[in-house]
């Protein structure tokens, strides 16, 4: 066996496998690469939030602690433990510049701009719950701030109504406010205190906050004017305690209303808090916050994980490429093997081992499946030619034998012998006219002239070819054909299809029997009958019937028999016209050939 031609390695399916999956696992890699710069993107806006809100809490406990203290001495260990925590640089300087506390090294420049400023006294309510509206930070307390004794007072009142609010509501708890004031919290918050509790002894104002309480409205008063004035002579805690001492809410509801004069009078109010609780916190400060060491703000990949990166990329391709040899190996070897069993030569009819039920599996299966056709099909040929040389050979000896004993002046050329050749010479012919029409209908050749066909012409003309051999052989011929039918066929052929059935029905019907032909129309189709009353074939050598060559009878002589290509030529004429052509037999009762062919649908004119 001479080896096949080398596949270009461009068209090889092995390197086409690797491409495909090498560009696949680039577009792969890159799109993970893709996700992960969206996700570490989203991961960045996200600590950006997370920043924000570690910002917010700085700011909120460096103004808790200068509301709690008169200037900013010890606030170094605060911003160093807040910058641990946070992982933010911390700064704080006072107006004019000169740093208060610096979590970075000394000498590092500070930021562009300060984030914020740290003023207790003017701060954002959102940064400190609690916060009032006039931007008071609630931690500034200053002369509000109660003793060791009265905050033990207090907080003993406190577990006194605690204990009454438990018994009539269930539950409850005490909470201690900025300034040392204990407050109960009930179930429903501070206001929900049943009635049998409300003994006002805890909202009413201690000795150092109703101080700091006259202290506030001296300074209102020079704001107020004299109209002010005369307007809190009767209550001085009219509209204050709400806003300055916390905890007295739930018991003096009657303070909650705004001092008189609407707005220029809050103002003045929230000016006199500020005067008062200025010397007790810490000045203004700016707040400068940035990133440990100076750390410029972006998305950058260290060299280890560019490297990670590339590594992993790279482990992505080998294992992808790995994969992709393994199952296009076990793609190609059968296919291998399907081309060296192609390339054997045809006589050996070589067949593959089907190992697998994928696509090559099924296309190894018909591959064996198209090797034992061919070799019945080369079988049949070696058959029909052998069939042919027998079939030709008989004649031909015969014609000889007679020639040569008339030249050698054995037998006289006389009328018998003359008439005896010319039978042989016309069953010569008649066996190459049958070998040529199967060989036009193989080749797709066949010409057909057809046109609409009377059912009774045809009947009857075949009846009369045949009619006189019928009566040598005492054999009755009937027919019987539906009045009108007509079929579209060519009349030669479908003479010569009627006349091969009624002569193979007449050459097994034994002497008394019955040829019946019949024409009737079912449908659209006219169905053509030739049914005799002969020995029949048996169920077994049926399928054989329409093969060339084939005789039920093994022992009938050639001459007798007939050329073996009647039926076969039968079958392709039929099959020529669209139609089909069965048969049916009862060993003993004799067979039923029956033809379907289309009707014609206008028989006024004649169709080629």
């Amino acid at each position: 066996m001479t080896p096949g031609p080398r596949i270009p390695w461009r068209k090889s399916l092995l390197v086409r496998l690797l491409l495909t999956s090498v560009a696949i696992a680039v577009v792969s890699v890159g799109a993970t690469a893709w996700l992960a710069v969206q996700t570490t993107t989203r991961a960045i806006q996200e600590e950006r939030g997370q920043v924000l809100s570690d910002d917010t809490d700085i700011l909120r406990r460096l103004s808790g602690f200068a509301a709690a203290h008169p200037d900013w001495e010890g606030v170094h260990s605060s911003v160093r433990d807040l910058s641990l925590t946070t992982g933010r640089r911390i700064a704080l300087t006072t107006e004019a510049g000169r740093i208060i506390a610096d979590s970075a090294a000394p000498g590092t420049a500070l930021p562009a701009r300060a984030s914020a400023t740290v003023d207790p006294l003017n701060t954002d309510t959102s940064t400190e719950p609690g916060a009032q509206l006039a931007g008071i930070d609630p931690r500034a307390v200053g002369p509000y701030r109660l003793p060791a004794a009265e905050r033990a007072r207090v907080k003993a009142l406190a577990e006194k109504r605690l204990a009454c609010v438990r018994k009539h509501l269930g539950d409850g708890r005490v909470r201690q406010l900025p300034s040392g004031r204990t407050v109960v919290i009930a179930d429903g918050g501070e206001a929900a205190v049943p009635s049998p509790c409300a003994d006002g002894a805890l909202n009413t104002p201690t000795r150092t906050e109703q101080k700091a309480l006259d202290e506030l409205l001296a300074l209102t008063a020079p704001c107020l004017g004299p109209d002010g004035r005369k307007g809190q002579a009767a209550n001085p805690l009219a509209g204050i305690g709400v806003d300055v001492i916390p905890g007295l809410t739930a018991a003096a509801q009657d303070t909650g209303r705004p001092l008189g004069g609407g707005r220029q009078t809050q103002d003045c109010f929230d000016d006199a808090r500020r005067s008062q609780l200025d010397p007790y916190v810490a000045p203004r400060a700016r707040l400068y916050l940035g990133a440990l060491g100076q750390q410029p703000v972006g998305f950058d990949l260290s060299p280890a994980n560019k490297a990670k990166i590339v590594g992993v990329a790279g482990l992505v391709l080998v294992v992808t490429v790995a994969m992709t040899t393994v199952v296009a190996i076990r793609l190609v070897r059968p296919l291998r093997a399907l081309t060296a069993a192609a390339q054997q030569p045809p006589q050996r009819h070589t067949r593959v081992a089907v190992t697998t039920k994928d696509e090559t599996g099924y296309l190894a299966a018909a591959f064996n499946d198209l090797t034992a056709r061919r070799q019945q099909l080369e079988t049949q040929r070696k058959a029909m030619v052998s069939d042919i040389a027998h079939e030709l050979r008989t004649p031909l000896t015969n014609i000889r034998g007679w020639l040569e004993v008339t030249r050698d002046g054995l037998v006289e050329p006389d009328p018998d012998l003359i008439a005896s050749l010319h039978d042989e010479a016309l069953l010569l012919q008649h066996i190459i006219d049958d070998l040529q029409d199967l060989a036009a209908a193989d080749a797709g050749t066949l010409a057909l002239h057809r046109e609409p066909v009377r059912a009774d012409d045809l009947v009857a003309q075949t009846v009369s070819a045949h009619r006189t051999r019928a009566e040598s052989s005492d054999i009755h011929l009937c027919t019987h054909t539906d009045p009108g039918l007509v079929l579209d066929a060519d009349p030669v052929r479908m003479r010569q299809v009627l006349g091969n059935l009624t002569s193979n029905a007449l050459r097994h019907t034994p002497a008394g029997g019955t040829v019946t032909l019949t024409a009737r129309h079912v449908g659209d189709l006219a169905v053509l009958t030739v049914e005799d009353t002969g020995s029949g074939i048996a169920a077994d050598d049926l399928p054989h019937v329409f093969e060339r060559f084939w005789r039920a009878e093994k022992s009938r002589s050639r001459r007798t028999g007939g050329s073996g290509l009647g039926l076969s030529i039968v079958r392709q004429f039929v099959e020529a016209h669209e139609g089909a052509v069965t048969v049916g037999s009862e060993p003993g009762k004799g067979c039923v050939f029956t033809i379907r062919l289309p009707r014609a649908q206008h028989t006024d004119r004649r169709t080629p």
